[in-house]
């Protein structure tokens, strides 16, 4: 793991930044596949958002200062999915597509309250026993079409639905 350390900000100074400039992220979307390299199911998070609510989510978070992208998604996968998740993360990850959330709903499908973000999403197949951590209070395993279903879509927020739904079809999954 790389040392990031000196790449945290200070509450207030995140604030500060957060109000003037895009800060850049990573979302991915946990897949297992099968011995084909077929999706065979996604794995949502369950989170409680700061205002209380419950909802669904992609393993998602900052890029610090200094830190490899791929460096980023191994440690928020670590974060999130537990040690001994094993996302198998290429050694030159390429993105599926590019979200950017706006704190003004309707720019675009995402929307971050806090912030202007970029975030580079990407689907990382985990071979490993997923246990969540931190703020994750589960770790559910859907079926791609359960995934796009309706009911799912909802619990999701923030536009974390509708780029679930394009790593989906980025895979040749959506149903």
């Amino acid at each position: 793991m790389t040392e990031t350390a000196s790449g945290w900000l200070a509450p207030e100074e995140l604030e500060s930044v957060r109000g003037r400039m895009p800060i850049l992220y990573v979302d991915v979307v946990p897949v297992r596949v099968d011995d084909k390299g077929v999706v065979t199911h996604v794995g949502l998070l369950l989170r409680i958002g700061s205002d209380g609510v419950v909802s669904r989510a992609l393993v998602s978070g900052r890029v610090l200062y200094r830190e490899r992208v791929r460096d980023a998604l191994m440690r928020h996968l670590e974060k999130d999915l537990g040690p001994v998740a094993l996302p198998q993360v290429p050694v030159t990850p390429q993105p599926f597509t590019i979200a950017e959330y706006f704190p003004a709903p309707g720019v675009t499908p995402y929307h971050d309250s806090r912030q202007h973000a970029v975030s580079l999403a990407y689907v990382v197949p985990v071979a490993g026993d997923c246990r969540p951590r931190q703020d994750a209070l589960d770790l559910i395993w859907f079926t791609p079409e359960e995934a796009a279903s309706p009911m799912v879509q909802q619990e999701m927020i923030g536009g974390q639905g509708v780029l679930l739904k394009q790593a989906l079809a980025h895979v040749g999954r959506l149903p």
